[in-house]
């Protein structure tokens, strides 16, 4: 592998992690966030590794620059040509609500209504022609939508899963006309049923082509000027990667892909320690990001609501997401009640602590004034937080309103702020029906283990994994990854009158395409794996169940007793009258890259008392307590700290509370037993 870096641009923080394992030697580093411009803080952290961008073998990026353009609205202009009658999709929905209650809230299409034209042709669901497509009224809403200044379009038919060819003619006329390569067919990013899903997936697409791809070129041409021959590889939602050159066409597959990294390289690490069952909770400057790891994978997801009505479905890592990192801001609502996020206060001007101009009271801040964090050790500055500011703001803005002073305002919001943390992995365990007792936690994120044990704590979880660097998980999981391409075909037709061979056709065709992306990427890979899935569900029935394929070639036979039986596994229900439908046919192609060897993490010999850097007064259950503090890269194998303690590093601190007990393991983690 030569010399591999990973690199994870936050909204708060850019996390660099460099391996070399021809040396077997590792850096990292940690910088701001340009938010202006992304590429000088990647630059800027490349620096800090002291590598020379020549000398770089993978270069492997994970980006929130997707997420971020469909959360915020800032996508570019979109023109959409769909089906006479069925420009309104994507605002009708579901016929959801955005709040259960009362008539409040709106709704803002990715895709605005003026932007969304209609052309006739109509397909029905088995693939027949019933109106022709109008060509000449294709080429007339091209041009109107180009002199309305779309910057880039999409083409979605109904139907066209099941019939691609008058979408396809559609899209071909546009190309001729369009100046740019942004246009996209539905079918060309998603071949699925579910017409509101399909036209989400394929709009999110869209809106952050251009926005993503004119990113990742700035980059690569940065990295190119600076001497880095190879070509930049870009993390997806799916834990794998792809080469930057495929961005334009798979820009849908970079949402979350950050997120998913860490839960890549928690995947990786539990696995490594024993664990097979762990729960993670990502907590950066902005969010906190949930996800299960079970049975040693992480769990993959084929659909995902980014924020009200605006579902994607591709698969992706199954990560549920809160507007509650570092850098929240805590404030009162209406009623008088303590709130934590989503607003968040990011990397500029960041919490107040940071110095920079920031005026709003975060949580980040909470732990300043709490002893949690310390003061003159602040990421990216060298200024000590001033604590006297904090302790002033906390007061004046929430504290005299509800009679406390600073320290048990400060106090009340990481309440406030754990409680919403842990709701949100309740939400997860328990929605995928599993017990918070059968699993480990696994913070990450700079934020992420100031909070674990607390959070621990509340769900009766017994043990917390901190790895050895939580703040560049997923950072670290950039290097991690293999390559990887999902491909989906719908069917939807009965199980039992299938045709194999035309199956099987689609099977092989998924699987050339796999392999051909591989080839283009030119990425070293030890080996390629190739599974197949299928969606299956009984007729008249709308959430199907996916049954992996066993052996080499389709057997319908099979595959329905293996239906059948997970039905009845998963329901306790059997229905030997219905009859099993095939929606899906499913194919996932990965190239394997060469592993590392996690021995590379192993502490130096020493004794725990080399690690003892001083002590310092936390605030813990509305008491001030003595707790000593570590330098996590002295401590020994084997060590073993009873808290209160903390334990300090570059890229985070971990507050081990009183009454729990941490060991260091061979590979650096900390393996922490909550009750003692």
């Amino acid at each position: 592998m030569g010399i591999s870096v990973g690199v994870d641009v936050g909204g708060t923080f850019t996390d660099l992690f460099m391996m070399d394992t021809d040396k077997l030697t590792f850096h990292t580093a940690k910088v701001p966030t340009t938010v202006d411009n992304r590429s000088q803080g990647f630059l800027q952290g490349l620096d800090e590794l002291g590598v020379q961008p020549a000398a770089i073998d993978w270069l492997i990026h994970g980006t929130t620059a997707g997420t971020n353009a469909v959360l915020e609205r800032k996508g570019a202009r979109c023109g959409l040509i769909t089906t006479k009658g069925f420009r309104d999709v994507l605002e009708i929905g579901r016929r959801t609500r955005p709040y259960a209650y009362g008539l409040s809230g709106n709704f803002r299409p990715l895709i605005n209504r003026e932007f969304r034209l209609e052309v006739p042709e109509r397909i029905d669901s088995h693939g027949n022609i019933v109106i022709a497509l109008d060509e000449e009224a294709v080429r007339a809403t091209t041009r109107r939508l180009l002199d309305m200044g779309a910057e880039a379009i999409v083409v979605i038919f109904l139907h066209s899963y099941a019939n691609d060819k008058h979408e396809a003619r559609a899209a071909q006329i546009v190309r001729d006309l369009w100046p740019n390569e942004h246009v996209v067919a539905s079918h060309e990013i998603i071949r699925e049923m579910r017409e509101f899903e399909r036209s989400s997936t394929v709009a999110i697409h869209a809106s952050i082509g251009p926005v993503v791809s004119r990113y990742i070129s700035d980059v690569a041409s940065e990295l190119k000027k600076s001497g880095f021959k190879n070509e930049l590889l870009v993390m997806q939602a799916n834990g794998g990667m792809m080469a930057s050159s495929l961005v334009a066409r798979h820009a849908v597959q970079t949402v979350m892909s950050g997120p998913a990294a860490g839960v890549l390289a928690a995947s990786a690490i539990a696995k490594r320690a024993g664990i097979d069952n762990v729960v993670t909770g990502d907590m950066g400057g902005t969010s906190f990001d949930v996800a299960i790891v079970a049975n040693g994978e992480p769990i993959i997801s084929a659909e995902k609501e980014l924020a009200y009505a605006v579902p994607i479905r591709i698969p992706m890592i199954d990560i549920h997401t809160v507007g509650a990192g570092g850098g929240s801001i805590a404030r009162l609502d209406k009623a008088g009640m303590i709130r934590v996020g989503p607003e968040s206060a990011a990397s500029f001007p960041g919490p107040i602590g940071f110095g920079r101009g920031g005026t709003e009271p975060t949580i980040t801040d909470a732990n300043f004034l709490l002893g949690r964090l310390n003061p003159r050790a602040i990421t990216g500055s060298s200024k000590e937080a001033p604590l006297d500011k904090i302790a002033t703001t906390f007061e004046s803005r929430i504290g005299h309103i509800l009679g406390m002073d600073a320290c048990r305002t400060a106090a009340a919001i990481l309440e406030v702020a754990n409680a919403e943390l842990a709701g949100a992995i309740r939400l997860v365990l328990i929605e995928k029906g599993h017990d918070p007792r059968d699993f480990a936690l696994m913070p990450f994120g700079g934020a992420g283990p100031l909070h674990a044990v607390s959070i621990a704590r509340d769900l009766n979880i017994p043990r917390v994994l901190v790895p050895r660097y939580p703040g560049l998980n997923s950072a670290l999981g950039c290097v991690l990854a293999d390559v990887r391409h999902d491909f989906v075909q719908g069917v939807n037709e009965a199980l039992g009158g299938l045709d194999r061979a035309s199956i099987q056709k689609i099977l092989t065709d998924q699987e050339r395409a796999g392999r051909d992306l591989l080839a283009r990427e030119k990425v070293s890979v030890v080996r390629v794996d190739v599974s197949h899935e299928f969606d299956l569900l009984f007729r008249g029935q709308s959430h199907a169940l996916r049954v992996p394929m066993r052996g080499s070639r389709f057997d319908p036979q099979e595959l329905e007793a293996e239906f059948v039986k997970q039905y009845l596994a998963r329901y306790d229900l059997s229905l030997p009258e219905m009859h099993p439908m095939l929606t899906n046919v499913r194919t996932t192609v990965v190239g394997v890259r060469e592993g590392i060897d996690f021995g590379i993490f192993k502490p130096k010999q020493g004794r725990l008392q080399d690690a003892i850097k001083g002590s310092r007064d936390v605030y813990f259950d509305g008491a001030w307590r003595s707790a000593v503090t570590y330098d996590r890269d002295k401590l020994p194998e084997g060590a073993t700290i009873k808290g209160p303690a903390i334990i300090e590093q570059q890229d985070s601190t971990f507050v081990l509370d009183p009454g729990a007990t941490a060991q260091v393991d061979d590979i650096g983690n900390l393996l922490v037993h909550v009750h003692g």
